[in-house]
């Protein structure tokens, strides 16, 4: 029986592997040939599609919340309460005062709960805007989400999967495999990984194909820029029993027509046929039922000591060295690759590696592990049947839908959805008959290491986990213990792309932030993204432009946008394949060889090194 509506999902580990670049070109060969064909971009911390498919904008509201705001200091009795039940480190009392840090709340509702004088004032709060539109016989609908808003990612990603409808449904999912990722690609009928056969492009594959497994996804494979230096990715997915199911050259000339924000299979026929026939391949996996072909391998993580939760970064004892964090808008732009050759270049700095959703970093530093830990997000919580009385206070008062109701033997039950649950804990405050147990939750691993390039503090979130924006916290006070025991004073931090819940964590507090953009209509769009989340947060700013000459127009344009936001422009770094050869050599590019591109990497160094260590 043929289906009135099918959901596929393109995701993948890392951003910048073409994964926009497939959705958009994929949705209009599709609807060349179908009606009712949605794109719906789930990306809403740096959406782009619209940027490809030029879409008039129809309907554009605000997307809103109550949130806690204010304490009511005529009602506050001081006694903490609030901020001890809090999961996120969104509340602190200090000196008999109530603080309620907006950007780190998730608006679970526990503090409200927990006051037991009805102190804490919630108010509506905007966290975003949804636009909805059309370009030629495309629909188009996606989210912006308001600046330091990261915890709130998922609240908008449902929103956008609100305007799924008959025909086909084309969803472009943010990178890499914490709670977005999560909300996007569950309950699709297809999930597609774009990668590429890079050291990143393997390791973050690895991760996806986990995640998806995980949530009861059978993934298939798109590669993209096809140039094999090796057989690693093909003998991963044989190994694995993936589906590569298309194959996307690697040719310049794609790169400049995406640069400019031109669809591939308007300009070059070839592609074009080549999207095609990977349309039709993918409508018939998505009629089909896909079986999990492999076992989740879930590494074991183990420690003597109990996990550790971070607390809100600045209030260790511990002196936090001067921190030097590399961003960027989106993924793909280069921002591992850099922190590598500062690391090379430094010779004196603490190394950190605060991508903790796709961390790649170690590929290039071979970092030899030191101690190891686990990390806590949150809780884990479980329903007791034999206590529970199914009065529904719990499934009332989660603000996640994470609590869903069943029927078995003809009596009503209720359970958690771990997909859903982001660990807070309110269901268990609320439930007056004990029948809800918690337990801290293991959502990931921390690491200290030795590197060729000085002592180094990284980590790795769990399958499908929740809470990187802690983790993120938590390596940064692994760095800050570890520059004082090597005494080193400055620190060099490989950030997370986007704008949401990790890079909040990697950038406040920091002394000097380096926004790394290509020349695209992307990268440009998602930079002046990164610039508010920037100036949100009071910090200096630089700017660097990789791969600068595939589109020097909109180089120039960078450089008026940083000086816009007062941001310092340092430099430019040519488009190469040698950074690919480093990568595959495990080594960064400029320990691996002496061109242009290494010289111009060099000169932004010494710049850096100007502002950034005198």
């Amino acid at each position: 029986m043929k289906k009135n509506k099918i959901d596929i999902a393109i995701s993948s580990g890392k951003g910048g592997t073409g994964k926009t670049f497939i959705a958009t070109n994929l949705a209009k060969v599709l609807s060349e040939k179908h009606s009712q064909i949605r794109y719906l971009d789930c990306d809403v911390e740096e959406p782009n599609g619209h940027l490809f498919l030029n879409p008039v904008i129809k309907k554009e509201e605000d997307v809103n919340l109550i949130s806690p705001v204010e304490v009511d200091e005529q009602k506050c009795i001081n006694c903490g309460k609030c901020a001890e039940v809090c999961q996120y480190n969104a509340i602190a009392v200090v000196k008999n005062k109530v603080l309620i840090f907006k950007e780190l709340c998730h608006v679970c509702g526990g503090c409200i709960i927990a006051c037991p004088v009805d102190a804490i004032i919630e108010k509506e709060r905007k966290i975003g805007v949804m636009k909805e539109g059309v370009s030629d016989k495309i629909s188009v609908y996606y989210a912006l989400l308001e600046t330091a808003e990261g915890g709130m990612s998922p609240r908008l990603v449902k929103k956008v999967k609100e305007c799924a409808g008959e025909g086909i449904n084309i969803l472009d999912s943010s990178p890499g495999t914490s709670c977005p990722v999560v909300e996007t690609v569950k309950d699709v009928d297809l999930c597609i990984l774009v990668t590429d056969p890079t050291p990143f492009g393997i390791n973050d594959l690895k991760l996806s194909v986990d995640m998806a497994r995980e949530i009861g996804q059978e993934p298939v494979v798109i590669v993209n820029r096809a140039e094999y230096k090796d057989d690693a990715l093909k003998e991963y997915c044989s190994r694995e029993q993936l589906d590569i199911i298309g194959e996307i050259p690697d040719e310049r000339r794609i790169a400049e027509s995406y640069s400019r924000g031109e669809l591939a299979v308007e300009k070059f026929p070839e592609i074009k046929e080549l999207f095609e026939n990977l349309a039709d391949k993918i409508l018939i996996l998505a009629g089909q039922e896909r079986k999990i072909r492999k076992k989740v391998r879930k590494e074991r993580m183990s420690s003597e000591k109990v996990p550790e939760k971070a607390k809100k970064y600045g209030t260790s004892q511990v002196k936090k060295p001067r921190e030097l964090v590399v961003i960027s808008g989106k993924g793909g732009t280069g921002k591992t690759s850099l922190t590598a050759c500062f690391a090379a270049l430094a010779k004196s700095m603490v190394i950190s590696d605060c991508d903790v959703d796709a961390a790649d970093l170690h590929l290039i530093l071979s970092p030899q592990i030191k101690e190891r830990g686990l990390f806590s997000g949150g809780v884990e919580v479980d329903i007791d049947q034999d206590k529970c009385v199914q009065c529904g206070e719990c499934k009332q008062a989660c603000r996640f839908s994470a609590i869903s109701e069943y029927e078995e033997e003809g009596e009503k039950r209720y359970m958690v959805d771990k997909l859903a649950c982001e660990g807070c804990g309110v269901c268990e405050l609320v439930c007056e008959y004990d029948a809800i147990k918690s337990k801290p939750a293991v959502n990931g691993e921390w690491f200290t290491s030795d590197t060729r390039h000085g002592p180094m503090s990284h980590a790795k979130l769990g399958v499908a986990q929740e809470n990187s924006g802690r983790l993120v916290t938590l390596v940064r006070d692994k760095a800050a213990l570890l520059a004082g025991q090597n005494g080193r004073f400055e620190a060099v931090i490989d950030g997370a792309p986007g704008t949401g819940c990790p890079v909040i964590a990697s950038i406040s507090g920091a002394d000097y932030a380096l926004a790394v953009t290509e020349p695209t209509v992307s990268g440009v769009h998602d930079l002046e993204r990164i610039f508010q989340v920037i100036k949100h947060f009071g910090i200096k700013s630089g700017v660097v432009v990789n791969k600068y000459d595939l589109n020097k127009e909109l180089t120039q344009k960078i450089k008026k946008l940083a000086e816009e936001y007062n941001s310092e422009f340092l430099g430019a770094i040519p488009y190469g394949k040698e950074v690919t050869e480093a990568q595959m050599k495990k080594l960064s590019v400029v320990e691996y060889t002496d061109t242009p591109l290494t010289e111009s990497i060099k000169e932004i160094w010494e710049k850096i090194g100007e502002i950034f260590l005198t």
